[in-house]
């Protein structure tokens, strides 16, 4: 069927397009087709190519990637060549683009893998047969229905099938098509955009309920011990980086702390990190410790890393049963500091310790006995804490002994639990001048005995630490 001809009318200069656009118009009668470029381009003040296909093989062949609109006569036979059956919308989605766009997402029309039950087949799908094809063969395309000035109920079921617009043949002019063709052009943009924007968005909520479920559930049942932690991933829009830790209290009573560093910020880090927490776990509660435990996490690093190059630093901590004396192993990670009643915090011993996991093939690494006594805090952190920037123009670190100075001015102030460690992470991205770059993860065990004779000799029901949009939130538990 024809295009009609176009009224030569010009158009205001606030709806002149800038750019040139090409239309591809699909229709079966081309010697009856009078739109010209001059004609459009004088009329409409835009410059538009315009191409013409007689039936939708032919349409399929003119389709490049330099067409940003097609106008579809709705009236257009389903043959011509072996067009085929026609393509259902949710299908052309999904048709090698990665935008899943085959629909109008402004009008109601679903889009491919949208999880919502498929809508009734139309009583006039046969009429728009042809339309449902082109919108398979070009997804990325804006499209217009031209169909009989009459038929409103047709135009408006083109439009909820996937066209962008539609057009009546008796009132097109050459200003109303060109306004139709800028308008279809750029909500088909928007469409793309936005379901572009729906995927990244589920995605994101995918990864992050995912990194937050592999954060770890303290096992501190009748340990009559405090828990707190702080977890703050380096990667931006990141719940989970290359540091990690994990406590758990074996049946004997005696509890097991670690905490440990991957080097690296990316997910394959974060990964890693994740494997060696749970293999941990799983040897810890199976009854390995010391040197025993470090050596077979060395044999998972190995198995498990991208490179040869990537190690882990680690610190496990082994509390008696009667929560006075530890066990310390270290491998190439900063030791941690212990706080005694009534005493400055001070770091632990760093002799004997062993080199990081992965470094050396047949490493050793001593287990050192240290004496707790009987009120004691004890924070173990990675070293994203000491490495942030201090002095004018940040070329000092903070360092151990930094660390040591901040830890011992909050206490004396009264901070404990969950106080001391936001407090702490706050000096130290203040001191940095903003946001650290490296993985941080800090957690602090105590042991306090009126706190213990209070609970009846336990502690309540610890639960994990977690990070909602960026900022990462400790575990809920008293002070000590």
């Amino acid at each position: 069927m024809p295009v009609p001809v176009p009224q030569q009318r010009s158009a205001p200069a606030a709806e002149t397009s800038h750019g040139d656009l090409t239309l591809l118009v699909i229709e079966d009668d081309p010697a009856g087709t009078t739109i010209t470029v001059p004609e459009l381009s004088a009329a409409a003040g835009t410059r538009v190519r315009i191409r013409t296909a007689r039936n939708l093989t032919e349409a399929a062949r003119l389709l490049t990637d330099d067409v940003d609109c097609i106008l579809l006569d709705l009236a257009l036979p389903l043959t011509g060549g072996g067009a085929g059956p026609a393509t259902p919308t949710a299908e052309a989605g999904t048709s090698g683009t990665g935008t899943g766009t085959g629909t109008g997402t402004g009008t109601g029309a679903g889009t491919a893998d949208s999880g919502s039950p498929p809508e009734p087949v139309s009583e006039r799908a046969g009429e728009l047969a042809a339309l449902t094809h082109v919108l398979g063969i070009a997804p990325l395309h804006a499209v217009l229905a031209l169909t009989a000035q009459d038929d409103t109920e047709l135009a408006a079921e083109a439009v909820r099938v996937g066209a962008q617009d539609y057009l009546f043949r008796g009132e097109l002019d050459a200003r109303v098509l060109s306004r139709a063709i800028r308008y279809a052009v750029e909500r088909k943009r928007a469409d793309i955009a936005q379901h572009q924007l729906t995927e990244s968005r589920l995605r994101a909520q995918e990864n992050a309920r995912l990194e937050r479920g592999l954060l770890p559930t303290p096992l501190l049942d009748g340990s009559g011990l405090s828990f707190a932690a702080r977890y703050r991933p380096g990667r931006s829009r990141a719940l989970l980086g290359g540091d990690f830790y994990d406590v758990v209290r074996t049946p004997d009573g005696t509890v097991h702390a670690m905490i440990g560093d991957v080097c690296g910020h990316g997910p394959d880090e974060a990964a890693l990190g994740v494997e060696l927490r749970i293999a941990w776990r799983a040897l810890t509660l199976a009854g390995l410790c010391g040197d025993e435990l470090l050596s077979t996490l060395q044999q998972v690093l190995e198995h498990e890393r991208q490179s040869e190059e990537i190690f882990a630093t680690l610190c496990t901590v082994d509390i008696a049963p009667d929560g006075r004396r530890a066990g310390l192993c270290l491998a190439g990670h900063p030791a941690p500091l212990l706080a005694r009643h009534g005493l400055p915090a001070r770091l632990l011993p760093y002799q004997d310790g062993g080199p990081a996991l992965g470094l050396l093939p047949r490493a050793r690494w001593p287990r050192r006995q240290v004496e707790l006594g009987g009120a004691w805090s004890l924070m173990m952190y990675t070293d994203g804490l000491i490495e942030g920037r201090v002095g004018t123009g940040g070329s000092e670190r903070l360092g151990q002994d930094g660390m040591v100075a901040m830890v011992n001015s909050r206490l004396e102030q009264g901070l404990a639990g969950e106080e001391l460690l936001e407090a702490a992470v706050a000096e130290v991205r203040e001191l940095n001048g903003g946001e650290l770059t490296d993985d941080v993860a800090v957690l602090l065990l105590g042991r306090d005995p009126e706190r213990i004779r209070r609970w009846g000799g336990s502690a309540p029901r610890s639960h994990p630490a977690s990070s909602v949009a960026g900022r990462p939130l400790g575990v809920q538990r008293p002070p000590l």
